[in-house]
């Protein structure tokens, strides 16, 4: 998994390599210092020296500025590195999601979708940075501390390895009951954004319904849950604060008690050494309560990599093949004994034995009730889906030898439920066409008949449309994904239903542009 997500760092390796450098140049200068303190101490306040001090002073002041110049690297290449990391992330995610056929999708929410581009690669950031960081400086700091306080004096030193034992334990017993609680929290993270998007998407619905107070209390309900769970994952991790001070305060004093014992009785203990050592227990521990808080990012950050691996490693269920055909000869389609299931749903057939053959310029209806898998059988024709059994041909060639953009190229399908986007009219209609004319977008306009609206607004084809399409009505909605379909010239122009908001003079007029 790890191998999986550092391989998207792309040109911010050097970046992700040049910070755990600074960051450990950073610690040694210090670590450093307390020493160099304890020298102005001995050799300088003690014995009265005036050059001692001003020598070793200078020398602090250096040894700060250069730590001070370190610090500020390793943060800037830290901050490029976690930023251009999670930049990569998201475009790796939103790319693969980009290809996901209609199934890939369903085993997704949107809301999860969302919550993994956004919460979850935020959270891999942060990490990625502190990692970069704190797990470069704070081994460093602790190894060398320790080696410099040995040094001063190897005794009263081994007060430290029986803090770090403690903190160790501590710190190994709080992290696994923490993790299945940051787990669980992602999912809640999930609810509350399926309830926020759901009830922005249809807030006219709402309003017309007057269910504000319903779905105040449906968000409530969401993020309490998220509350609760967040609670039970911070009210463990907190344990580790209280803990910290405790071993802190206990090593200051113990050392402050032998070594002040060490120096009245003069076996081999000077007041500099004692500062430097009292110096290095904040360095030493310190260093132990970063990790630690590393630690809890990880655990938390470790149930977020899992999810964005999922969307990265998800493989795609529709693919073009080997020496696809990329061109399709006509718009015949032909069900031979088809059968199809959705996998992800009861996996019983919604289609079964389906016989079913369409010559190039013929027009048929396709009749049933509600839920009687019209729009399954249509979507199988530009291989939303999957056959479960049987074959699709499209110009006499199985969908399943073409080129994906190729076929979709060829089927133009506008959809009862249909959506328009953010930009001008010229924009949405674009959609089928690209490289359209503005004499080809207003041609489709009027056979759709969206030309009659279109005019009367002020800017006309400039107008620009919010997302959605919440500034046009139904029918307008409908009439401009007509167009924006006919533009495409497809070989097979699938209508799902597509004028059912539009009125009856109109859908006359548009089923007489489509016969002639």
């Amino acid at each position: 998994m790890i191998k999986k997500l550092v391989s998207h760092l792309g040109e911010y390796k050097r970046a992700a390599v040049l910070t755990p450098l600074f960051a450990a140049l950073e610690a040694v200068m210090d670590v450093l210092l307390p020493t160099i303190m304890a020298f102005i101490i001995d050799q300088g306040i003690e014995k009265g020296d005036m050059n001692a001090i001003l020598k070793y002073g200078l020398l602090t002041f250096l040894v700060a500025v250069v730590a001070l110049a370190l610090g500020v690297l390793a943060g800037k290449y830290a901050a490029e590195a976690s930023t251009g990391f999670a930049g990569n992330l998201r475009d790796a995610m939103y790319e693969n999601i980009q290809h996901y056929s209609f199934s890939n999708i369903d085993r997704f929410s949107t809301a999860g979708l969302v919550t993994r581009l956004t919460t979850d690669v935020t959270n891999i950031q942060n990490a990625f940075q502190m990692i970069l960081q704190i797990c470069t400086r704070a081994p460093v700091t602790l190894i060398v501390a320790l080696f410099m306080a040995f040094s001063v004096n190897a005794k009263l030193s081994l007060v430290f390895l029986v803090a770090m034992a403690f903190l160790g334990v501590m710190i190994f017993v709080l992290i696994p009951k923490a993790m299945k609680y940051f787990k669980l929290m992602f999912r809640k993270y999930d609810a509350v954004n399926g309830v926020v998007q759901e009830n922005v998407g249809a807030i006219r619905v709402v309003k017309a319904f007057v269910r504000e107070d319903y779905e105040d209390e449906k968000f409530s309900g969401a993020a309490n849950a998220l509350f609760k769970n967040s609670i039970s994952a911070e009210r463990i991790i907190s344990f580790s604060m209280p803990i910290m001070q405790l071993t802190v305060y206990a090593c200051i004093l113990s050392i402050s008690w032998f070594g002040a014992k060490m120096i009245v009785g003069q076996t081999g203990l000077t007041t500099g050494e004692l500062t430097s050592l009292l110096s290095y227990v904040m360095n030493i521990l310190m260093s132990l309560m970063m990790l630690s808080m590393v630690f809890v990012m990880v655990t938390q950050s470790a149930a977020a990599a899992q999810r964005i691996e999922e969307v990265l490693e998800e493989q795609l269920d529709i693919t073009s093949p080997e020496n696809a055909v990329k061109t399709v000869k006509d718009g015949s389609v032909d069900f031979s004994h088809v059968t199809f299931a959705y996998q992800q749903r009861s996996g019983k057939p919604v289609l079964s034995d389906i016989d079913l053959h369409i010559r190039s310029g013929e027009t048929i209806g396709v009749m049933g009730g509600t839920g009687s898998s019209k729009s399954s059988l249509v979507s199988l024709i530009s291989r939303l889906y999957d056959v479960t059994a049987g074959e699709v041909r499209v110009g006499g060639v199985d969908v399943r030898k073409y080129d994906v953009e190729s076929l979709r190229d060829a089927v133009s399908v506008v959809l009862q439920n249909n959506v328009l986007f953010s930009g001008t009219i010229y924009d949405n209609l674009r959609w089928g066409n690209e490289n359209a004319t503005d004499e080809q977008c207003r041609e489709a306009c009027r056979l759709a008949c969206a030309d009659e609206f279109i005019e009367r607004f002020p800017e006309k084809y400039n107008t620009r449309i919010e997302r959605g399409g919440t500034n046009v009505s139904g029918g307008q909605k409908q009439r401009l994904c007509i167009a924006r379909a006919l533009l495409k010239n497809p070989k097979v122009l699938i209508l799902d239903d597509s004028t059912s908001a539009v009125d009856t003079a109109t859908d006359a007029k548009i089923r007489e542009a489509m016969r002639t």
